[in-house]
């Protein structure tokens, strides 16, 4: 039996989660339009659903949230997982590589993933986990060109390459897609009004439903949901 599918047989807590996440004042600018008085509360409810689900999925040891964000840190604090200034402020990749230095102390696998998941199920995140193997795998995002999650085995590097094409990009760097039903949520990274929309429709976590309700509650006619 290999090591990755003892991990699955025992669901260890043997995976550190590194996620980054912006200052609230720039972050998720493409949901500006749509939503421009609760476009930072809900870049926090995302975080804060992220990391809460993160937190309770029983393979995850820890979470690290790289931020240099006074509120998201306060915020994920309070939820156990620990926070690091993001020291390098030279980019997504240069972010995630610091928190996976960090975090590979802990001696477990790291995965960096993205921190706008406000649908992540723990259930279907323990599944994307434990097809990990022992070097480097990752999570294609719905529309099918980007990234939400890169993992590396104990004593992997994680090396991310993020950003625009970042599927194609991971995968010629030798890590394997995890390409299995049943992970949709763990999918679901959200940017767009559209986004927001499917994940309502997967079921948002409560930080981001309450942050919706506010929404609907200030919306007239069509808007909300519609948008």
């Amino acid at each position: 039996m290999g090591e990755s599918c003892l991990m699955a047989d025992v669901q260890v807590a043997s995976w550190t989660l590194v996620l980054p996440v912006k200052r609230l004042t720039i972050a998720k600018s493409r949901l500006a339009d749509a939503y421009p008085q609760h476009r930072p509360e809900f870049a926090l409810a995302f975080a804060v659903d992220t990391t809460a689900a993160a937190l309770a999925t029983p393979m995850v040891h820890g979470v690290v949230v790289v931020t240099d964000d006074p509120t998201v840190a306060a915020a994920v604090t309070a939820l156990g997982a620990r926070v690091e200034p993001d020291r390098p402020d030279l980019g997504l990749n240069e972010a995630l590589a610091h928190g996976a230095a960090v975090a590979a102390k802990e001696g477990t696998g790291v995965a960096a993933m993205s921190a706008d998941l406000p649908a992540l199920r723990p259930a279907e995140l323990t599944s994307v986990l434990a097809a990990c193997g022992i070097g480097r795998s990752f999570v294609i995002d719905l529309p099918g060109t980007g990234t939400t999650l890169l993992a590396a085995g104990p004593g992997v590097e994680l090396d991310p390459r993020f950003g625009v094409g970042s599927a194609l990009a991971h995968q010629a760097s030798g890590a394997v897609p995890i390409d299995h039903p049943g992970i949709i949520s763990v999918r679901r990274d959200v940017d767009t009004a559209a986004d927001l929309a499917h994940a309502v429709q997967l079921g948002l976590g409560p930080q981001t439903a309450e942050v919706m309700s506010l929404v609907l509650g200030a919306a007239t006619g069509s808007e909300g949901l519609a948008c």
